[in-house]
């Protein structure tokens, strides 16, 4: 089995790195946090201290980190991973950074022979954790054909969408634009709801056998009755950060997309008032806005 690396321990990459492991491959792994690198160490991986020790005898490694300068420096840095990552291995971009960048990263890596992957990801933390992300990759074709194995073991929805760097950027943030509106309608009509005296359990009913019922009305509806706003692995940072990103894209290519302008605005809002709570947070602030709470009875 190959060596393989993950750059990131957070909730998605620490989920990565698990399923590698349950895979058999060798996994070495970093992260800026100690204690996140000895969690690694007792599932079975090698804990290294930089990016550069990862990329060493590595054949793949997944960067899993918030933005773009933090994976141009994973790269590119005093112990960036090119100092050690050999000619026709690959990096694999499991970070959501924007197209831009995306792009930047991979004409650096041209220069060292080393080959790009760039892949957004779907799934959330269950997904991460129990190996079932859709990835949205675009490389070579051959690249990806080589990768086969890495992400059938992390991945039940694996897509190719392009040849070209950035293309994974864009299929993901044309998804962060739809998640980010199903997020935000759902806070919304949940506090209508329980304005007009319905209980949010029976919206869950309805609304989830319905056409409506997507997994994001699913997933948070009971989350936000049990007043859980604190980590379920759904950081109100990272949406807030990848809005911004679909909202630039869109800026640049000349589209107009108020759905999702009027998302990040309410997202931007949760991320002032609730930074360190999950993307439910919102729902209170509509809450004090229309003097109802949105509990379970």
């Amino acid at each position: 089995m190959r060596t393989v690396g993950v750059i990131g321990l957070g909730n998605m990459g620490m989920g990565i790195a698990k399923n590698l492991l349950k895979a058999g491959f060798t996994t070495r792994g970093y992260d800026l946090f100690e204690a996140k690198r000895e969690e690694l160490r007792g599932y079975g991986g090698v804990p290294c201290f930089s990016p550069a020790e990862v990329g060493d005898g590595a054949e793949v490694v997944f960067v899993m980190v918030m933005n773009g300068a933090q994976a141009l420096d994973v790269a590119f840095g005093e112990n960036g991973l090119c100092k050690t990552m050999k000619p026709g291995s690959v990096l694999f971009l499991t970070a959501t950074i924007g197209m831009g960048y995306a792009q930047q990263l991979a004409k650096g890596l041209q220069e060292y022979g080393i080959e790009m992957i760039d892949s957004g990801v779907s799934g959330g933390l269950s997904g991460a954790h129990n190996g079932t992300l859709t990835l949205m990759a675009s490389g070579k074709k051959e690249v990806y054909d080589s990768c086969k194995d890495v992400m059938d073991a992390i991945a039940s929805n694996p897509n190719h969408v392009g040849t070209e760097p950035g293309q994974g950027q864009v299929v993901k943030s044309c998804l962060q634009a739809l998640i980010g509106a199903e997020f935000t309608a759902t806070f919304e009509l949940l506090v209508m709801g329980a304005k007009a005296g319905v209980d949010p359990q029976i919206l869950l009913d309805v609304i989830g056998t319905s056409g409506g019922g997507c997994g994001v009305f699913k997933n948070c509806v009971p989350l936000i009755m049990d007043r859980k706003f604190k980590d379920t692995g759904s950081a109100i940072t990272t949406m807030s950060k990848d809005l911004n990103i679909t909202m630039d894209l869109a800026r640049e290519v000349g589209c107009y997309m108020p759905t999702t302008a009027s998302a990040r605005e309410l997202f931007m809002a949760g991320l002032t008032r609730y930074p360190d709570e999950d993307n439910w947070s919102i729902t209170k602030i509509l809450e004090e806005i229309a003097g109802v709470q949105v509990k379970r009875k």
